[in-house]
């Protein structure tokens, strides 16, 4: 750990999560305090702040995506806020007639498996809606239906949607709030009668308890009175994603504080 109150930041590899990191990075240097920060993925992420890379983590979503990382260390940090509550769900155009297709049981009603795109484009695999997909792929017996899930990156996951979207096929995607797809698209989640795909967890900011104490007392406060919501975090993620503003630079068209 520095001797001054330098935090090095660990951010994990998705645009909503940088969306997050910007505003937690502009609330450091306005009062002064500089921050390294490194981009990784879900396991090595949590992995630099178990091995003391990192100090702090943005961000956590707790209890039930990342909650198989965090928890064997969660003794030594401080969960510092909850910056908004993200919740895993799979959904399809709104143009999808939902008599047809509204949980996820519908889809292995002929209609949809006529209609329907099999393959089910995910993202990384430590991701928490990655391991939910691959449970409900099995648990709703989707397999013998043509239904597969797979793993790539959030680019492939995206793409793949806005494809479907652009040639009016029926899709379903992986998602969750916050995303900037909901910036553009009417997605409907589909039921999950089954609860396989996680409950509401909270996005949380946590760092490691040593860190915290070395911290200005402003910046503390700050950082502990933060609250985005998931509105507005998909709102910055289409900034970055879409408009390719610096996340610090979107964190920056946040209303003003009032105190």
């Amino acid at each position: 750990m520095p001797s001054q109150a330098e935090v090095r930041l660990v951010t994990i590899d998705l645009s909503f999560h940088r969306a997050a990191s910007g505003v937690i990075r502009s609330i450091l240097a306005s009062h002064g305090v500089p921050v390294v920060e490194m981009i990784a993925p879900h396991e090595k992420a949590f992995e630099h702040l178990r091995d003391g890379t990192a100090d702090m983590l943005c961000s956590a979503w707790l209890p039930d995506s990342h909650g198989v990382y965090f928890d064997p260390m969660a003794e030594q940090f401080e969960k510092v806020t909850v910056l908004y509550r993200p919740y895993a769900y799979w959904g399809v155009p709104a143009y999808v007639p939902e008599d047809a297709v509204s949980t996820i049981d519908d889809l292995r009603k002929s209609e949809a498996v006529a209609r329907m795109e099999k393959l089910i484009q995910g993202i990384g695999p430590g991701a928490g809606i990655s391991r939910f997909s691959r449970s409900a792929v099995a648990r709703y017996g989707l397999a013998k239906f043509g239904y597969h899930f797979e793993n790539g990156t959030l680019d492939g996951c995206v793409g793949k949607y806005e494809e479907a979207v652009r040639l009016g096929k029926w899709v379903v995607v992986p998602l969750w709030k916050p995303q900037f797809l909901h910036e553009k698209y009417a997605i409907r989640q589909l039921k999950d009668p089954q609860g396989i795909l996680g409950g509401g967890d909270e996005a949380m900011v946590v760092a490691r308890h040593s860190l915290m104490q070395k911290l200005p007392l402003g910046a503390v406060f700050d950082l502990r009175s933060t609250y985005l919501g998931n509105e507005e975090v998909s709102r910055l993620d289409y900034l970055i994603s879409r408009d390719n503003l610096d996340p610090v630079d979107a964190a920056l068209t946040l209303p003003r504080r009032t105190g």
